[in-house]
């Protein structure tokens, strides 16, 4: 009986309610949308890499080693020779190994050196492979390959020339041997869309006419004599490392950190992951915190819509109780109009998500190779909407306290 008095009230009031309705579906939305990118972006922050076992380097710290061997950002304090590589590449509990050489870039944008092996092995999002947006192998020594922003940015495209500069913040390039765009990747959402790749050996061959961090005057080795050249690099930066079986992970893990040839780390990227989110994730929780500042702001807003009602009401709720209804009545007569209204908003608010996911997902995806998956509300977002028709239902009290109170001689009094 209440309840289809609450709703013919409702009705009858259309258009302050449709508005106060939309206001809190907005809310809702924007809630639960920043609560997907919040969770997406933890997601894809996670799978930066996968598939990776171990990333060896010199010791340091494991977010130092992961920053930028992973992230590109900060350099090594030391090196890892070649002889180490060599070494631990050769142990049983190996599947795979691919080394990493950092220290170079090109117009703020970071030059890795490594093999071929790093497009079949690097993964990224639970197992997804590097996808090539235009042709990609490196058959030459001066062959590179792209991310999707170096491209986007400098506006590159197969076969433009790269001069790479000495160092991460020079102005001396290796002029005298250009590489060439061979390929761009596909758009990944990680650093490899902000990297350029060429080979270990391409590393060591813009070097040969340098030493001691300087070019040698005079000296320029022609670029068909380079590529006959034996270029075995000295020392690499890193190594992303597969096991034959998870199981040998912690003990190939271990002996590699008590190398007797040299101080060497292994980390497990995941692990290490959540410890650098741990750092950058109170972003997250600031923006949880602003969302539901606009939720809260909605209710608010409803609770003063439903205030300002009470003044025209008035006769309305004196004919309630001159019919015999009580007190308690006009009470939970308001409080269930105002949790039809946060329950009908929270709905449509869901409603607004989805639609918005199917339309800003695949952008979303392209551009900031960010995944924001379509699937049922989670017991967290169910718990959510929950909350918001249970404030809106408290909120509602106040007004209706008021309502509560008013005299039947009060409401009488009210001239038509």
């Amino acid at each position: 009986m209440i309840l289809r008095l609450a709703l013919g009230s409702l009705m009858a009031r259309a258009l302050t309610v449709a508005m106060t309705v939309l206001a809190i579906a907005l809310s809702v939305a924007l809630f639960l949308g920043v609560e997907k990118v919040r969770t997406g972006a933890k997601a894809s922050f996670a799978d930066t890499i996968s598939g990776t076992d171990l990333i060896v380097g010199a010791r340091s710290g494991s977010v130092q080693l992961l920053l930028y061997s992973v992230f590109r950002i900060g350099n090594a304090t030391n090196n890892l020779t070649w002889e180490s590589y060599t070494d631990i590449a050769a142990r049983p509990e190996i599947d795979w190994i691919v080394p990493i050489s950092l220290g170079d870039s090109h117009r703020q944008f970071r030059v890795m050196g490594t093999t071929v092996e790093f497009f079949e092995r690097y993964k990224y999002r639970s197992g997804r492979a590097l996808e090539m947006a235009d042709v990609v192998v490196m058959d030459d020594l001066f062959d590179a390959v792209i991310g999707a922003d170096v491209a986007a940015t400098l506006g590159y495209t197969v076969d433009d020339p790269i001069v790479v500069s000495h160092g991460i913040a020079s102005f001396v390039e290796h002029e005298n041997q250009p590489f060439r765009v061979a390929g761009i990747l596909a758009k990944t959402g990680t650093p490899v869309d902000r990297t350029v790749i060429v080979s270990l050996e391409a590393i060591e061959a813009i070097h040969v006419d340098w030493q001691g961090g300087g070019a040698i005057p005079g000296q320029v080795t022609p670029a068909d004599t380079l590529r006959q050249m034996t270029l075995e690099p000295q020392a690499i930066t890193a190594a992303l490392i597969g096991t034959q079986s998870r199981l040998q992970v912690f003990a190939l893990q271990r002996a590699i950190n008590n190398y007797a040839s040299e101080p060497l780390l292994a980390i497990l990227p995941g692990v290490a992951l959540q410890e650098l989110w741990q750092i950058v994730g109170v972003a997250e929780t600031a923006l949880v915190a602003v969302s539901g500042m606009v939720v809260i702001t909605a209710l608010i807003g409803m609770m003063a819509t439903i205030f300002s009602s009470l003044n025209e009401r008035r006769r309305e709720m004196a004919i309630f109780r001159a019919m015999g209804a009580r007190p308690r009545v006009i009470l939970s007569f308001l409080v269930i109009e105002a949790a039809v209204m946060a329950a009908v908003g929270a709905v449509i608010g869901l409603g607004l998500l989805y639609l918005g996911l199917l339309v800003a997902q695949p952008v979303v995806d392209a551009r900031f190779g960010l995944w924001l998956p379509i699937e049922a509300p989670s017991l967290r977002e169910f718990w959510v909407l929950v909350g918001v028709v249970a404030a809106g239902a408290i909120v509602s009290m106040v007004p209706a306290l008021r309502a509560y109170r008013m005299s039947l001689a009060d409401g009488m009094m009210v001239k038509i």
